[in-house]
């Protein structure tokens, strides 16, 4: 697979939380962060997730707000 996004980022799915329409995906990254991801609970089916699967996050953004109270 060839893609545009630089910021590739290996881990393991520890959980699969599916909703009405989108499920949230938790990756394990090494060193123990863990990274969620929301996608449609068609794309999981489609690429058959499964806990403890190795995936990669990849993540493209023109920009990374924060906001604070």
């Amino acid at each position: 697979m060839r893609i545009s996004a630089r910021n590739q980022i290996a881990g393991k799915i520890i959980a699969i939380q599916p909703g009405a329409t989108t499920s949230h995906i938790s990756l394990e990254l090494p060193g123990g962060t863990v990274m969620m991801a929301s996608i449609t609970n068609e794309a999981v089916a489609d690429l058959g997730l499964k806990i403890g699967q190795t995936a990669t996050a990849l993540v493209k953004a023109s920009d990374v707000m924060i906001g604070v109270d």
